[in-house]
């Protein structure tokens, strides 16, 4: 009789430091997907066939199940420091400066004046439709105001470029928290990089981030975004790879709300702009993310400012897939392609909202529309 009070006791034992064991990994697994956690989801609807609802929206009533969880550390970092545009355009200023001088050298206005104005204007990729009405504007006021010195003629250009562009436009996060960013674009732009970039500021600044890696087909995308979720202690959500992308963002936003967080950054895969079936699926994703909680606040077309007249082929297209909110226009300090600025706002109307010039987190910075016409005009 001792014997099974003995074996009795040990069996109550046992079960407690079961349900002990079981409630401190429960514990430690509702810590571990606060703010700076990496979410790892292992979705199994890869199949682009997965049911549509009547907007052609997945089905998708909650998030799925968190696979994997482990932590992410918020490593100390440097202070962040913001360059000036006119240490950066060096190339897109060498296109004008030259036109200047040579036009500050003549002491009248006169055909060769103009003629430099529209090649410098063209070789700095303005566009032909933006240069013509640009200097058509300026011709106006040359002639109604009477001038007729060329610095007073340079200072008439200056202000008709700073006329055509809208600035500063800040990004918008929304009141409906969390507010969604989605990032598109084509191969090799530096969307990844962006999201990195501008998690980095917005951790800094106070804001808790969601990043989610809806690109599943570049599997180095969700470990370079990972790695930048790391630095700032940011969380971060990734699904399967080849998964659907829409199921990644749909999770990404499901558990910024669940955390509480500020902005949820969704990259997206790059995708030629002329495939019909990618800018589909682009339309999708962006559906997807209104589902849920939060709402979509930016959507931001990341364009690579080397490819000049390129991207408003690329604009065009992805606005009518998803609505384009802003621009983010990524190299331009290594581009002399600085133009492309004034035809963004000329014929798409669409804002400038970002510019990377540099390498560092701290080189990608709000566009400012006087700073940047001003590093255009700097003298050497």
């Amino acid at each position: 009789m001792l014997m099974v009070f003995i074996l009795i006791g040990v069996a109550v034992v046992a079960v407690s430091l079961v349900g002990f064991v079981v409630l401190t990994r429960g514990n430690d697994r509702r810590e571990a997907i606060e703010p700076g956690a990496l979410i790892v989801i292992d979705r199994p609807d890869a199949d682009p066939s997965t049911a549509l609802d009547s907007e052609g929206v997945t089905a998708l009533d909650e998030p799925s199940g968190i696979a994997e969880i482990s932590a992410v550390s918020d490593a100390s970092v440097e202070e962040l420091e913001r360059p000036r545009l006119r240490d950066r355009l060096g190339k897109a200023r060498s296109v004008f400066s030259g036109a200047f001088a040579s036009i500050r050298g003549r002491s009248a206005i006169n055909d060769e004046v103009w003629d430099d104005l529209e090649e410098a204007l063209l070789r700095a990729d303005v566009g032909i439709g933006p240069t013509t009405e640009l200097l058509d504007a300026v011709r106006a006021r040359v002639r109604d105001g009477g001038i007729e010195g060329t610095d007073e003629l340079l200072d008439v250009v200056k202000a008709e470029m700073l006329a055509r562009l809208e600035g500063p436009v800040p990004l918008d996060i929304g009141v409906e928290q969390p507010g969604i960013w989605l990032f598109v674009g084509v191969n090799g732009v530096g969307k990844t990089t962006t999201i990195g970039k501008l998690g980095r500021r917005l951790t800094d600044e106070g804001h808790t981030v969601v990043m989610a890696a809806g690109d599943t087909f570049r599997a180095a995308a969700a470990e370079q975004l990972g790695t930048w979720a790391e630095r700032c202690g940011a969380a971060f959500v990734r699904g399967a790879e080849g998964g659907d992308p829409s199921s990644v963002i749909f999770d990404g936003v499901a558990h910024g709300a669940a955390i509480g967080a500020d902005i949820v950054l969704c990259d997206t895969a790059g995708r030629l702009h002329t495939k019909s079936n990618l800018m589909d699926e682009l339309s999708k994703v962006r559906r997807v993310a209104d589902k849920g909680a939060g709402a979509v606040t930016e959507v931001l077309l990341v364009l690579d400012a080397t490819t000049g007249q390129n991207g408003l082929v690329q604009a065009r297209q992805f606005t009518e897939a998803v609505e384009l909110t802003g621009v983010v226009l990524t190299k331009l300090d290594g581009s002399a392609k600085g133009g492309i600025v004034f035809a963004i706002a000329s014929e798409l109307k669409i804002p400038v909202k970002l510019v990377g010039v540099g390498e560092s987190a701290g080189d990608l910075v709000d566009f400012d529309p006087v700073e940047f016409v001003d590093a255009l005009f700097a003298r050497e």
